[in-house]
């Protein structure tokens, strides 16, 4: 299908989710005749989102994170919004998979030792011209060339990972994800003569992801300040660091592209005179996580909704399935929130469940069996993997269903 984001809404209320009664109703209103978990887009909440993350990036190219939306229509809806540029994809088969239809600038986010897949990249040229692997190691080069030697396939695009963490003075430490080996400018830059130096790889970009900023929020509570010193401390840090970085690899080889940052970052990443672009994905389908940053105010955009199927007790209305937990460390802000009717919360020691979810609270009294209530997913990609189409709701009714990747049958991860 042709989604345009850019058509607007006719006689729509502005940013109607300002209204949770009316905007969930409504929702609900649109897929009533609709049984199962129902997975659900709100038009007009994408197009919010997609439009202010162009605007938080002020005119740098945003590439679209699609292991956050998995779902190829939306992906090529957001591509065509003026602001957007290319995939960052997060399997290579995902990347052969999207190159074959019709994409022709994907990155991947992570290195691979999918030989199968190697192989396949290895023996399509065209397909090799368009996606660029991710190497943060020279053994990584040892693996492509044990699958396919130098001279016997084309040259493979390949950009480096450099970890983009913050190494505090002590006690603190390290401060980020554990990413990449490479840290320091010696190290990238070694790197960077290495492969260049290498027949059979061609280096054409670097990635630096501030995962100690995208991805954590600042507005949760009592450690906000803490947070929020520890990001300023890391963002100078970074700032001189990635600047060195960059020189250093320009000085090797002419870079086509710097990559760095997230939805939660982005205002950050894109002020940093090094950087060509940025990726970003969580904030177009908006899960609850990023409801807790200072900086915006995403749209909830994705939502799913699942059926009381009993009532344990006047106060629990109990629905068909729900644990569907984003990635991260296991606490409570990783699961699905019950969003409406308000009120509703899960229990301590069940949490949401791969099968049932019993919820508690005084609207679930009010809840019989049949009735619907509305999750958000809490972070990304995880609402996708388990529904096999979103329906896409505009100006209160279901105007079209889009298969995810799972409804496509595919599983890269």
């Amino acid at each position: 299908m042709s989604l345009d984001l850019l058509a607007p809404q006719q006689a729509a209320p502005d940013r109607p989710w300002r209204d949770p009664a009316s905007y969930w109703t409504s929702m609900t209103d649109a897929v009533a005749d609709l049984s199962g978990p129902v997975g659900a887009v709100h038009l007009g909440a994408l197009r919010y989102n997609a439009l202010d993350m162009t605007v938080r990036a002020g005119g740098m190219p945003i590439r679209v994170a699609s292991k956050s939306v998995r779902v190829r229509a939306l992906v090529d809806a957001v591509l065509d919004v003026p602001g957007y540029r290319g995939i960052l994809a997060f399997t290579l088969p995902e990347a052969l998979w999207l190159a074959h239809t019709g994409h022709d600038d994907i990155v991947v986010g992570y290195p691979t030792a999918d030989r199968a897949a190697i192989a396949r990249l290895a023996a399509d040229e065209q397909a090799a011209a368009h996606i660029t692997v991710m190497v943060d190691a020279v053994e990584q080069l040892d693996l492509i060339d044990a699958v396919a030697a130098p001279g016997t396939r084309p040259s493979i695009r390949v950009w480096i990972d450099a970890d983009a963490s913050w190494r505090a003075p002590a006690p603190l430490g390290h401060i980020g994800v554990r990413r990449s080996p490479v840290h320091d400018v010696a190290e990238v830059a070694a790197l960077g003569r290495a492969i260049a130096s290498r027949t059979g790889f061609t280096l054409v970009g670097l990635m630096m992801y501030e995962a100690q900023i995208a991805g954590q929020p600042d507005h949760e509570g009592a450690s906000d300040p803490v947070i929020r010193w520890m990001q300023r401390r890391s963002g100078h840090e970074l700032l001189e660091r990635r600047s060195a970085i960059v020189a250093a690899l320009r000085g090797i080889v002419p870079l086509e592209f710097i990559n760095g940052g997230g939805t939660g970052s982005i205002e950050l990443t894109a002020s940093d005179p090094a950087v060509t672009e940025v990726t970003a994905g969580s904030g177009l389908l908006a899960g609850h996580l990023f409801d807790r940053y200072r900086v915006f105010e995403p749209a909830p955009a994705a939502a799913f909704s699942l059926e009381v199927v009993r009532k344990p007790t006047d106060d629990i209305a109990t629905v068909l399935g729900g644990g569907w937990i984003a990635s991260g460390p296991p606490v409570a802000s990783r699961q699905p929130l019950p969003v409406w009717p308000a009120g509703l919360r899960t229990l301590g020691r069940e949490g949401a469940g791969e099968v049932q979810t019993p919820l508690q609270g005084e609207s679930a009294r009010r809840l019989n069996v049949g009735d619907r209530v509305w999750f958000r997913h809490a972070k990304s990609g995880e609402l996708a993997e388990r529904i096999g189409s979103y329906r896409l709701i505009e100006a209160g009714r279901v105007i079209d269903e889009v298969p995810t990747y799972r409804g496509e049958g595919k599983a890269f991860l």
